[in-house]
């Protein structure tokens, strides 16, 4: 039987003392809440052969200073208060930080991403599962591109870069043959999950603005337009679903 890691595992240890890398013999589940707490606090995970434990590295201690840094005031301090959290490396901010709460928006919105995937494998559309899989896939390297400070990078889905995926969900009726569908129920659950999904990203794509707003200016706009495009990329979905139907009914 395969070992599964999941996020709490790793919070019960990284309570215990923070680590640089962790170690899973091959074969080992880890699952994607696990996957993003180790994206989120930078450590590296390894693979090993089977019949071997799981292990940790752990971070030493710099000359004795205490572990944590308070972002805004520069404070060192040996325990972490509850109410602040890890912005980056050892650095704690409040945990209603706007990097902090966008993060949560990010770690929502790929739970509703898998929830979707759930009720597309049970209506056996492979298609969607695998677009909503690579959707949820750029989703993470958004999280990746924010938690590391580094950028975004190009922006491809559903094999359309970004001009692409603007000009389809823009122009519907030429590109997919159906006006822009007007939700409704009897669309079914996972016409339901994808309009939600949208709206989703989007409320996500606002805590993103709000998160990187410096008077005015974003100094991401890199994720913005990422979660712009992933929007945009959902109503195709969505779109298509509908066109599908429109087709099955004449």
């Amino acid at each position: 039987m395969r070992q599964l890691v999941t996020d709490r595992e790793l919070r019960r240890l990284w309570d215990q003392g923070e680590f640089h890398t962790f170690t899973v013999e091959e074969g080992t589940v880890v699952t994607p809440s696990a996957r993003d707490f180790l994206l989120e606090h930078r450590i590296e995970l390894r693979l090993q052969p089977k019949g071997k434990t799981m292990t940790v590295e752990p971070i030493a201690a710099a000359g004795g200073a205490p572990r944590y840094v308070i972002e805004a005031t520069g404070e060192r301090v040996e325990e972490k208060p509850e109410e602040m959290t890890h912005l980056r490396g050892n650095r704690l901010v409040p945990k209603t930080h706007p990097r902090i709460l966008f993060r949560g928006k990010l770690d929502s919105l790929m739970a509703a991403f898998l929830s979707a995937e759930v009720t597309a494998a049970e209506q056996n559309r492979r298609r969607t599962l695998e677009e909503l899989e690579e959707l949820l896939g750029f989703l993470r390297q958004i999280l990746a591109a924010e938690v590391k400070e580094e950028p975004l990078g190009e922006i491809r889905l559903l094999g359309l870069d970004s001009r692409g995926i603007r000009r389809v969900s823009h122009h519907v009726q030429e590109e997919i043959g159906i006006p822009h569908p007007i939700p409704s129920y009897t669309m079914g659950r996972l016409a339901m999950e994808l309009n939600a999904l949208r709206t989703q990203v989007r409320e996500t794509e606002l805590a993103a603005a709000l998160a990187f707003d410096q008077g005015g200016r974003c100094t991401r706009p890199d994720l913005v337009e990422g979660l712009n495009r992933l929007s945009s990329a959902v109503y195709i979905l969505f779109c298509r679903l509908a066109a599908e139907q429109s087709d099955k009914r004449r």
